[in-house]
């Protein structure tokens, strides 16, 4: 994750975060988390430390506690601590002094660190390129002048979204080329420098070579709750000590506050736990934390392997409700060992014996979905698959299947796995290559992880009874790696869930420094000869495109390769004249290899409401530029299927035809409907008191799904989404055959889709200043236009009843307040995003409306 991103939000006009790290700042009596941000203002330097939540993705998510200039007096220097009482292993330590500050910071090693240290030595006027760092003595980094104005505080502007994020704000890592700590360093990649790089990864096998190194792979459903024995048993069982610790949890905390808001203290309960439980015959030092909501992934390595360690990116995918939501997902690493790429990913999927299509979902997601950030910012993202070495650990939540509870539990007492086993879902599906399809999983010779009395090894003796199952899971895709063990730990009995681990061998590739020396420049020599040879031209194999029935939220996919000429070539997509994207925003042309583009074409709830109303059709031209070149134009063209996702409530209530049944004038007409009109405006057509589409999904959970488990926390299957979608949007069917979760989940995109909110955005501010009185709230509402007061009435009728059958659907006030404030009280489009304070207030307005009788909907 790049936290420059959320600094840069921050900032003034003429302010750019070069980059930013996370470190610990060491005071007298305590460590603290900051983020610290290389920031330039016209030329000049300053550090800027801000105070962050655990997650810092925008600016709502961090706080500006302090400018540190880059003047004269200003110096950086890399410090060995007198003890080794800071838990972050062998992290560089920088102490940094000013005229007005004395600072120690922590920092984690790593590519992204030394990168940020060399940006900071650059700094200097007059100065090219960057010092070396020295370890484990004192070394000058860098003395700056900086003409500061006297006021610390940056100001706050407009907050950029993803695709507003600029070049400037994007910096390349540093790229590790040998196993001794050489950094390459580049601001960008040109075409030269990339064709080196392509022949140096071809020629890779003559000048590395392979050596064992050890990696510990653990997972841990703890189930919310705080370490209260030692780790060790896990952690530390074997004699010989790993060289790499890959420790996974899943329910780091199950309340509903980390649920919304993502903070826990519980993260740096277990981070200390874990460290104080590694091995004690190696030192180790912490490489990265990630963790998104519950599910939270620690890498690290033996100190002496901390030079060998580069280009350290961490993401998370949320899987949960509306694709988002982090209570089910993935979190990620990859870097680079040595000259091995590894990513290790730790993964919670969905819930329950018989949701496993939606288990096989969550995978393909997290698999699609997680990107990680490239040096050359403008070469395409790193996917899970295209790492060398992929080792996945998590609560994969797969059960045994179509066996009774005596039956399974009788297997278990006579050790006999096998006979259990083949009743495994996930064996079963990777049969079947509906999932992890390339992935191996060790053989199983120890009792399932799921589910224990928590403080025993009693089987689940509570009303619900869960039947046994191998939930805890861990496999492994890439060439020469050799499973040592896999096993669960039975003395740990702090969860319902007992943690499992496994030691690997891998073969890990390391450069020599002299023959990689002399690759590269036989390399060099022969793109010299080719170079100036001709003119730069490729062969596309199509270059018009035509996407047929394009329906909201279903990917289409239509690919081209590109041949090239004589000579090696670059290409990039570029802008059009007067227009900031090279694309429109339902579009995205995405590098698949060297040769092979896709165009991916999704519309979702930003695009969707001016293609139903026809403003924007389909349509679009990509500029396809040759670096030294010509350019080559692709034509995108196709047919949207209009749907009342992304269709204005009022727009909903005048259709009594299916949308899909409206001519295109129709729908444009009633879609540019004002919000407040008159009543005679249609004076032959008086209009339904609520959508008819919203009527048939709260119908089928009223009578469905009131005593459904986990209602709105579960996501349901796409393949049933997009079935309601064509049902709402054709009316071909009186009613709705999808389950209870999916339904539910399509209400909650529904109302996400609504250009204008249940409650009106006009009236965003009175909601929030009328939370703790119920008449004034009241007052608010009645004067909504009649549309969205009926639908607001008719929502809170419905919620009101769940709440009747929560001891069964285990909904409470706060957690329905808190999904439905987030889609029915949004804030206007150039409103700042809302922080914590803003969102909680949004929550208490709901709550208000949830806690008073009402009438059944």
């Amino acid at each position: 994750m790049d936290e420059s991103v959320a600094i840069q939000e921050t900032l003034a006009d003429g302010q750019t975060c070069l980059i930013a790290v996370q470190g610990i700042l060491a005071g007298e009596e305590s460590v603290e988390s900051r983020l610290l941000g290389l920031v330039r203002t016209h030329g000049e330097h300053a550090l800027f430390l801000y105070t962050h939540r655990r997650m810092a993705i925008t600016a709502e998510d961090v706080w500006l506690e302090r400018v540190v200039p880059i003047t004269e007096g200003f110096a950086a220097e890399e410090v060995t601590p007198d003890s080794d009482l800071h838990i972050i292993g062998s992290d560089v330590t920088v102490q940094i002094s000013s005229e007005d500050a004395q600072l120690v910071v922590q920092l984690p090693f790593g590519s992204r660190t030394r990168t940020f240290l060399q940006e900071i030595s650059k700094c200097r006027p007059g100065v090219v390129g960057s010092e070396d760092i020295k370890e484990n003595e004192k070394h000058i980094i860098a003395n700056h002048s900086w003409s500061h104005n006297s006021d610390d505080k940056a100001t706050p502007r407009q907050s950029k979204s993803k695709m507003d994020v600029t070049s400037e704000m994007m910096r390349s890592s540093s790229m590790m080329i040998s196993g001794k700590g050489c950094i390459l360093l580049e601001q960008k990649f040109g075409l030269r420098d990339n064709i080196v790089k392509f022949q140096l990864e071809r020629k890779e096998d003559s000048y590395t070579y392979l050596q064992n190194f050890r990696f510990f792979i653990g997972t841990y459903n703890v189930n919310g709750q705080s370490p209260n024995e030692s780790l060790q048993p896990w952690l530390s069982h074997d004699v010989e000590p790993p060289d790499v610790y890959c420790v996974g949890f899943q329910e780091l905390d199950l309340s509903t506050e980390t649920f919304f808001f993502n903070d826990t203290p519980k993260e740096e309960e277990w981070f200390k736990a874990v460290t104080d439980s590694l091995h004690p015959d190696a030192k180790y030092a912490k490489v990265k934390l990630v963790r998104l909501v519950g599910i939270m992934l620690l890498l690290y390595v033996k100190a002496d392997h901390a030079l060998n360690i580069s280009e350290v990116e961490a993401e998370t995918v949320g899987t949960g409700v509306l694709g988002r939501m982090g209570n089910k997902g993935g979190v990620a690493i990859r870097f680079k060992f040595h000259n091995t790429n590894v990513c290790i990913v730790n993964s919670h999927l969905a819930a329950h014996i018989e949701e496993y299509e939606r288990r096989n979902q969550d995978f393909k997601d997290i698999c699609s979905r997680m990107q990680f950030c490239q040096s050359d910012p403008k070469l395409p993202p790193l996917t899970i698959s295209k790492h060398d070495i992929i080792l996945w650990l998590g609560d994969l939540n797969y059960r045994i299947e179509r066996l009774e509870m005596e039956t399974v539990k009788m297997h278990i007492e006579k050790e006999d796995f096998q006979a259990l086993y083949q009743h495994d879902q996930l064996k079963k599906q990777m049969d079947k290559k509906a999932v992890f399809d390339g992935f191996t999983e060790g053989e199983i010779t120890f009792r399932p992880t799921y589910k224990y009395d928590t403080g025993c090894d009693d089987w689940d003796t509570s009303e619900k009874g869960r039947a046994p199952a191998w939930c805890d899971r861990i496999l492994w895709k890439g060439k020469n790696i050799s499973q040592l063990s896999y096993r669960s730990h039975m003395a740990l009995k702090n969860s319902d869930h007992k943690p499992v681990s496994s030691m690997f061998v891998i073969e890990v590739k390391v450069v020599n420094e002299e023959l990689y020396r002399k690759t590269f420049e036989e390399i060099v020599r022969s793109l010299d000869k080719m170079e100036n040879a001709s003119i730069p031209s490729v062969i596309l194999s199509q270059t018009e495109f035509f996407f047929k029935d394009v329906k909201y939220m279903q990917l289409q996919v239509e690919t081209f390769t590109i041949h090239n000429g004589q000579v090696p070539c670059q290409f990039e997509f570029i802008n059009k004249l007067d227009e900031h994207t090279y694309c429109k925003e339902w579009l995205i042309a995405n590098p698949n290899s060297e040769m092979t583009i896709e165009l991916e074409l999704f519309v979702n709830k930003s695009t969707a409401t001016r293609l139903n109303s026809r403003e924007e059709k389909i349509e679009d031209i990509l500029i396809l530029h040759l670096d030294g070149g010509k350019d080559y134009f692709l034509s995108v063209t196709g047919n949207y299927l209009p749907s009342c996702f992304g269709s204005p409530i009022q727009t909903l209530c005048y259709m009594r035809e299916p949308i899909r049944d409206m001519s295109a004038e129709s729908i444009r007409e009633l879609t540019l409907l004002p919000l407040q009109m008159s009543d005679d405006i249609f004076q032959d057509e008086k209009p339904l008191d609520i959508p008819k589409e919203l009527w048939m999904m709260v119908d089928h959970l009223y009578r469905n799904a009131s005593q459904q488990e986990d209602l709105f926390q579960q996501p349901g299957l796409r393949s049933e989404f997009e079935q309601i979608r064509d049902c709402l949007d054709t009316a071909m069917l009186d009613t709705l055959l999808s389950s209870n979760h999916s339904v539910a989940e399509a209400l909650l995109l529904f109302l996400e889709s609504l250009p204008e909110p249940v409650i009106c955005y006009s009236l965003y501010n009175n909601c929030l200043h009328c939370v703790n009185n119920y008449t004034l709230s009241s007052q608010v509402v009645s004067m909504l236009p009649m549309c969205h007061k009926n639908v607001f009435n008719y929502l809170m009728a419905f919620l009101r009843e769940l709440l009747k059958n929560s001891g069964k659907n285990h909904l409470d006030v706060n957690i329905l307040a808190s999904i439905f404030g987030d889609l029915l009280l949004r804030p206007p489009p150039q409103h700042p995003k809302p922080d914590v304070t803003e969102k909680r207030k949004a929550q208490q307005f709901i709550q208000q409306f949830l806690l008073r009788e009402g009438n059944s909907p």
